[in-house]
């Protein structure tokens, strides 16, 4: 409707946001690292994502005000990986011993269905889970971003998943 109203508007389709103290899934995956014994990785565990920090997608929707009236513009990091590498690169980050298993996704949802009850949240849904699978967070255009997930987890004041961000707490 938007493209076809009068309105100028410019779209931003961000794909993985990490970064930021209010980031979600990058947060509550570090967390659950920490704490938790094993990490049930959906399978097949193929699926890519391409993830951006949260001050470059803020620098985008900037320049998007003044330069991009009439565009769509994917918000994506200069780094492609699989799921299973980012939950990787996050468990050597915070030291954590958690098994990784591959599931089928249906136990994998099973599974987070409990740590939901646990946490009183919603850690992640079937529809966010079905996207991420179909590599929705993969972006076909040259990547925008510049940081990538590894150059931020690696400075010294990232302090990724010391605490648990709730999604319910966040939207109501």
């Amino acid at each position: 409707m938007i493209r076809q109203s009068r309105l100028p508007y410019a779209i931003i389709r961000p794909t993985l946001v990490f970064g930021g103290e209010e980031e979600i899934l990058v947060t509550n995956i570090a967390w659950l690292l920490r704490w938790f014994p094993i990490f049930a990785i959906p399978t097949p565990r193929t699926y890519r994502l391409q993830p951006i920090h949260v001050d470059e997608v803020a620098d985008l929707a900037i320049k998007a005000a003044t330069d991009f009236h009439g565009k769509v513009v994917d918000a994506a990091g200069p780094e492609i990986m699989t799921f299973e590498a980012m939950v990787t690169l996050l468990k050597a980050t915070v030291h954590s011993h958690a098994l990784l298993i591959p599931t089928p996704p249906a136990l994998a949802m099973f599974l987070l269905a409990i740590v939901n009850i646990l946490v009183r949240d919603v850690v992640l849904t079937r529809d966010e889970l079905g996207a991420l699978m179909a590599e929705l967070l993969v972006s076909t255009e040259p990547p925008v971003g510049k940081i990538t997930m590894r150059e931020w987890l690696e400075k010294p004041l990232t302090r990724v998943g010391t605490r648990y961000a709730s999604e319910m707490v966040r939207h109501f």
